[in-house]
């Protein structure tokens, strides 16, 4: 959470590699920390280091792709990045079980220092580039982007129209995120950000297990094991259809999926607790987490973020990017920290709670959020701002 309220100044400040390789050291620096510990000061040290550094890396790595991949493949890109995390996060499940935890912490370090090499072959954002006013650099970096035999004649003008209308606004700060000419980008922003959370992924995914178990399950490694397998190729799924079907019906499937994956999930405690149909009470728990993270891997863990990238204008991005990214940590931990509350209170009730926030979402997508596939950052601002 903090690393988020920082980053966009950061990302503004020294740019969108420099906020990457400040957050690669803060990592480097935590996992160190966790690995040579011997007791909880180091651990929790080390935890706070890393913590800030993804923090940052949550807000950076989508703006970052957003401002350099082209138009037709920005959702594709942008997803890519869900999909990696995705993938890391399994590989990291697969590899914790088989080594000690310190081990595990080294592990962390590889795509530290991968990144920190492979940011020296990586050009900044020409947007940036061109916000801070470094014209030369700016037109090397899009060229490099695009190819040499790349006419990028029409974008960069495009870029630099809309960057000069921004010089004449002044310097943004969390006030002027309410002005009304801002203030529906923030809503959309915010609104999927909370949606994303309170449809109950991390107490899901963090409980995966547990739940199985609870669910009458033999084995809730073997449940676990079964989300993981699930998320990855979904994910894939997700990525190439972004910039096919579009970001509003994406998301509008993903909920609507996700809410009948958590209703046929309450429906098997429910039973459980009925004492009714025992028998299926295994299988519809554990078909409905998978449903539900087959249909939450598909669009709703990426969509938002894409979305995010896109709606902002760049002289409120830094800001509106913080306080969005805020706003999904911190929705993130509330998920976390309540779901075994509202399991002991109520399991059937925790996953009716987390269908209805499915229901609300299809409901939001459909009246407020705008379509982006296929359309400029400058255009998008123009759209949002005509709505």
């Amino acid at each position: 959470m903090l690393g988020a309220i920082t980053s966009g100044r950061i990302a503004d400040i020294v740019g969108r590699k420099g906020a990457m390789r400040i957050s690669a050291c803060f990592c480097i620096t935590g996992w160190l920390a966790v690995y040579f510990s011997n007791g909880s000061l180091l651990l929790d040290i080390g935890r706070f280091s890393t913590g800030y550094g993804i923090g940052v890396f949550s807000y950076v790595v989508p703006i970052f792709i957003a401002e350099i991949a082209p138009r037709n493949l920005r959702g594709l890109l942008t997803t890519l990045n869900q999909l990696l995390i995705v993938t890391g996060s399994s590989v990291a499940y697969i590899i914790g079980s088989i080594i000690p935890w310190r081990i595990l912490a080294l592990t962390g370090l590889v795509p530290c220092i991968l990144l920190l090499v492979g940011l020296c072959f990586v050009p900044e954002s020409p947007r940036w580039l061109a916000k801070v006013g470094l014209d030369k650099e700016f037109q090397v970096a899009l060229r490099k982007l695009r190819g040499k035999d790349a006419d990028i004649t029409r974008e960069a003008a495009e870029i630099q129209v809309y960057i000069h209308t921004l010089r004449s606004l002044p310097k943004a700060s969390i006030r002027d995120l309410f002005k009304s000419k801002y203030i529906r980008s923030v809503i959309i922003g915010v609104s999927l950000m909370v949606l994303q959370q309170f449809v109950g992924i991390n107490g899901i995914g963090f409980y995966t297990s547990e739940t199985f178990a609870q669910a009458g399950l033999s084995s809730g490694k073997l449940g676990t094991i079964l989300y993981a397998c699930v998320q990855v190729p979904i994910t894939v799924v997700g990525a190439f259809l972004m910039d096919k079907s579009g970001r509003r019906p994406l998301i509008m499937i993903s909920a609507a999926g996700t809410f009948l994956g958590c209703f046929l999930a309450g429906t098997s405690f429910f039973l459980k607790g009925q004492n009714m149909f025992l028998d299926w009470v295994p299988v519809l728990a554990v078909g409905g987490i998978l449903i539900y993270i087959a249909f939450f891997s598909i669009g709703f863990g990426a969509v938002p973020w894409v979305i995010m990238s896109e709606i902002f204008p760049i002289n409120i991005k830094g800001v509106a990017g913080s306080l969005v990214v805020l706003v999904n940590w911190s929705g993130a931990w509330a998920v976390s920290y309540t779901f075994n509350f509202l399991m002991s209170w109520s399991s059937s009730g925790t996953f009716f709670i987390y269908s209805a926030f499915s229901v609300i979402t299809v409901l939001f997508v459909a009246k407020f959020v705008p379509e982006t596939k296929g359309k400029t950052l400058e255009q998008i601002q123009a759209s949002i701002n005509k709505s």
